[in-house]
C-alpha cells in the first residue's frame, strides 16, 4: 500500500515508524519500496520494548490453525466434471464446516459427466480466485481445452498459486497450470483428487489456511 503513496516524505515518515515494531519488518518494507534513503527510527513516544513475547491472539495464523471452518473455496468447473469427484469434494469441505462457491466457464453453470447439472455461483471472468481460500480446479479434459483461451481462468490458478493457496486438482487441469506458467512448480499444496481419499486430503490441509512452503519461490 505504501506503494501507492505518492509523497516520498509521508513513505519515509511510515516505515520510520516500522523501526520501533521490528527492525526486520522495516528493513523489508525499505527494500520492497526501493527507497535510496536511509530511514531512521522515529522518536518514540514511549520507551521502545523489546523483551515481550509473541502474542497468539494478536496473529491471525496462530489464533485460526487447525480449523477450515468458515472458509469458503472456490472450485472450478466445465461441461464434462467429474460428478463424484465433485461431491466428494463438496462433501469433504462441507465436512470441516466450511462453504464451496462454485465457478463456470458461464453463470448457467455446467452438466456434468452424468449428465447432472452444477450450479455456478460465479462466472470465470467474475470470480477471481482471491475470493476464496483455497481452490479446486475440476475441469474434464474437454473442457480444460476450452479453457486454455480463457484469461481468467489462466488468472484463476496463476493467482491462487501465488498467494500460497491450497489447490485441489484432476490431471485434466495439468494443460491449464502449463498455460499458466506453474507447471514445474506443483508442489505439496497441490492436493490431487484422484488418489484415495484425495478430497478429504485437501479439506484437511486447508487447516493450514496457507502453503508457507511456497513463500520463498513466490515473489508478489
Amino acid at each position: 500500500e505504501l506503494s501507492k503513496v505518492e509523497r516520498v516524505a509521508i513513505r519515509l515518515r511510515l516505515v520510520s515508524h516500522l523501526h520501533n515494531i521490528h527492525a526486520d519488518l522495516a528493513r523489508e518494507v525499505i527494500d520492497g519500496l526501493g527507497l535510496q534513503e536511509e530511514v531512521a527510527p522515529a522518536r518514540p513516544a514511549v520507551p521502545v520494548r523489546t523483551d515481550l513475547k509473541p502474542s497468539k491472539g494478536l496473529s491471525i495464523i496462530a489464533s485460526c490453525l487447525d480449523s477450515f471452518a468458515g472458509r469458503k473455496v472456490g472450485v472450478l468447473v466445465t461441461n464434462g466434471t467429474d460428478r463424484k469427484t465433485f461431491d466428494d469434494l463438496v462433501a469433504a469441505v462441507e465436512g470441516e464446516g466450511a462453504t464451496v462457491e462454485v465457478i463456470a466457464p458461464v453463470i448457467g453453470g455446467v452438466k456434468a459427466s452424468d449428465g447432472t447439472h452444477i450450479a455456478a455461483q460465479q462466472k470465470i471472468g467474475g470470480g477471481p480466485s482471491v475470493l476464496y481460500d483455497a481452490v479446486a480446479i475440476l475441469p474434464s479434459k474437454e473442457g480444460c481445452t476450452a479453457l486454455l483461451r480463457s484469461a481468467p481462468a489462466k488468472d484463476f490458478v496463476s493467482d491462487a498459486f501465488a498467494h500460497l493457496k491450497f489447490i485441489a486438482y484432476l490431471n485434466s487441469a495439468l494443460p491449464l497450470f502449463a498455460k499458466a506458467g506453474i507447471a514445474g512448480e506443483l508442489d505439496a499444496g497441490f492436493i490431487p483428487l484422484s488418489k484415495p481419499k484425495g478430497s478429504k486430503s485437501f479439506a484437511a490441509a486447508c487447516r493450514k489456511l496457507r502453503f508457507w512452503g511456497r513463500e520463498s519461490v513466490v515473489t508478489t
